[in-house]
């Protein structure tokens, strides 16, 4: 396997030129949400606006317990499948890159990649899926859920190459299964790569969020050239 040094070398050649374009990428789902958020809040104003403030403590309590949670984890749920859908456009471009496939960034149509028909619902169900297998695994210890993590990282990349070569929409179980397989023997090598990027998530901290700008293409290239140079040896039967 490729050592981490040279991973992270071929994620700056992929980068070097290319950083104004690789910063708005990353940038781009922010400015999304942010938006999105500004919507949202629209109605609730309005709402907060015509609520009816002599309702007791007590009723908004209950109200509170009885749809926050519900809320909750809708939202979260909703949050991720967003989250990974713009990732996977992401991954998927810095891929293209190592792989000289693609020679420019366009961060807009690059960003919204996995939302196109072609990708949304593979996406869209290998995130509830693994989701829920990785639900299931936190109820027996977390380092088991920790594992199988790992195990299930590769999915979105497995999921593109399938897809890209085949033409295929690959079933869902199938590519999950693909990932653990790939991943065996693999998934500390992750961990520990993962591990090596503390300190820059320690600077980037310090700059109040803004070295994430920086540090997220970087991490995403890196991580794109770790799946790149998997021995993709294993079969889906």
């Amino acid at each position: 396997m490729t050592t981490r040094t040279e991973l992270k070398n071929e994620a700056k050649a992929v980068l070097a030129g290319r950083w104004t374009q690789a910063v708005f990428l990353n940038l781009i789902p922010t400015i999304i949400v942010i938006i999105s958020l500004l919507v949202l809040l629209v109605p609730v104003i309005v709402l907060a606006a015509t609520f009816d403030w002599s309702a007791t403590a007590d009723q908004m309590q209950n109200a509170i317990n009885d749809n926050g949670g519900a809320g909750s984890r809708g939202g979260s749920i909703v949050g991720s499948i967003i989250g990974a859908l713009f990732s996977s456009g992401i991954n998927w471009t810095y891929l293209d890159l190592l792989r000289g496939q693609k020679q420019m960034i366009n961060p807009i149509p690059d960003a919204l990649r996995a939302f196109s028909g072609k990708y949304f619902l593979g996406i869209f169900l290998i995130t509830i899926v693994t989701s829920i297998f990785l639900s299931l695994w936190a109820l027996l210890l977390l380092i088991p859920m920790f594992i199988k993590y790992y195990a299930y990282s590769q999915t979105t990349y497995i999921f593109y190459d399938i897809i890209e070569s085949t033409g295929e929409r690959p079933k869902t179980l199938d590519v999950i299964t693909y990932s653990r397989k790939l991943m065996d023997g693999h998934k500390m090598e992750l961990f520990i790569l993962d591990l090596s990027f503390i300190g820059w998530h320690i600077l980037a901290l310090l700059t109040f969020g803004i070295g994430y700008l920086w540090l997220n293409p970087y991490i995403s290239a890196t991580k794109a050239a770790f799946y790149n140079h998997l021995p993709n040896e294993v079969s889906l039967a």
